[in-house]
């Protein structure tokens, strides 16, 4: 692996995990060194985070850590409700059925699996996006929504488990995947939708008051 690719992976990792937190200041010597690679491939893998929105370059720097704000989880969610609601309908009139029944199952089991904790929900939604994903099968839609989703990443560190709202979201996601199922192309997208805006309305509610940095 070269080495601005393993610097920006490592570099990638860190910002999606929060090890470098919103606002932290990437210096070249500190992170030259931190990472063990010269000045030139490390404002390689700077370059790529910046063109991803992870990091905001400046003058007589490396860059800073880009800002999670309640302003910007507004635009993030216009932005995922449109292309996450036509993923949803492409995946109605695409999906492969065996996938999406043995999803429905597990979602209909989930509710009895958050009470040992959440980790196992997540990976099941994660599961989710992959087989509509999958369904899909438009490189160009998938494109934009890697993308997107590396600024997703961060954003839900900002929520803490809520078990009701846990439960809201096996409910929600549970009618997504029946639409599917049923090829209810206008379902799937409005139950995505409704999801979505529930989605947001959680952060928000952890982001504090609007327009606070966090």
């Amino acid at each position: 692996m070269r080495a601005s690719d393993r610097a920006y992976a490592v570099l990638k990792d860190d910002i999606l995990q929060w090890r470098l937190a919103p606002g932290t200041v990437l210096g070249e010597t500190e992170q030259s060194e931190r990472l063990g690679i010269s000045r030139t491939p490390l404002r390689e893998a700077i370059t790529r985070l910046a063109a991803e929105g992870l990091i905001d370059t400046q003058r007589g720097r490396a860059g800073v850590v880009t800002d999670v704000s309640a302003d910007n989880l507004a635009g993030l969610f216009e932005l995922r409700e449109a292309l996450e609601t036509q993923a949803a309908r492409l995946a109605a009139r695409r999906r492969e059925t065996a996938t999406f029944e043995r999803l429905r199952d597990d979602f209909l089991a989930a509710p009895a699996g958050l009470e040992q904790g959440s980790a196992a929900y997540y990976d099941l939604v994660a599961r989710l996006d992959a087989a509509i994903d999958t369904a899909v099968a438009n490189p160009f839609l998938l494109a934009s929504l890697a993308g997107l989703r590396n600024h997703l990443a961060r954003v839900r560190r900002l929520a803490q488990d809520n078990p009701t709202r846990l439960a809201e979201s096996v409910s929600e996601h549970l009618l997504i995947v029946q639409a599917i199922l049923d090829r209810d192309e206008m379902l799937a997208a409005q139950a995505t939708a409704v999801h979505l805006r529930k989605s947001l309305a959680n952060l928000l509610d952890a982001a504090g008051p609007t327009g606070a940095t966090v």
